[in-house]
């Protein structure tokens, strides 16, 4: 790679890295696969680089590669295996920068991957239906479906959170 473009991709990864990571750990709950997504997604931007900046904005290409990567994290076998040693694991706590709500990750949680992508790409990364259409690779509709069920799953599961809290201080 040329070095223009090599300066060029440094700082597109410098001015975008956390917004991805925060994007990427809405999608995953985990700031350290999170942290792997990015690079990962990032390594394989950079492959393309000097050809997808030539093309025209990198933003849209860059939250596809981001999400195909969390989709094929999930996919991976040893993420659906439970570890039954029946020790509970100490929650890590969520960086100062994050300004998400425990209730809200809970809730981002029970919502099923593809919903939770749709919502968290249009609620939380602000993007019109278009591009999260674009970075899905799936139609408008489809995106506008999903992130109506997610919000759905998710008013329900902030529901019963809140419910939960208030028959427990009531107890």
């Amino acid at each position: 790679m040329r070095s223009g473009d090599d300066a060029s991709f440094r700082e597109f990864a410098r001015d975008k890295a956390l917004p991805l990571r925060r994007t990427a750990y809405l999608l995953c709950g985990d700031w350290h696969l999170a942290e792997d997504l990015v690079q990962t997604a990032l390594i394989r931007l950079y492959r393309v680089w000097p050809k997808v900046r030539r093309k025209g904005p990198v933003d849209n290409y860059t939250r596809q590669i981001l999400m195909r990567c969390w989709l094929d994290e999930r996919r991976r076998p040893w993420r659906s295996k439970e570890n039954r040693d029946g020790v509970v694991p100490e929650e890590p706590s969520a960086p100062a920068d994050a300004g998400i709500s425990d209730s809200l990750l809970r809730a981002l949680a029970e919502v099923p991957p593809n919903q939770r992508a749709a919502v968290v790409l249009r609620y939380c990364a602000d993007l019109p239906v278009a591009e999260v259409a674009v970075a899905l690779r799936c139609s408008e509709g489809t995106v506008r479906s999903q992130a109506s069920r997610g919000l759905d799953v998710l008013r329900a599961a902030l529901k019963r959170q809140h419910d939960e809290a208030v028959s427990g201080r009531n107890a």
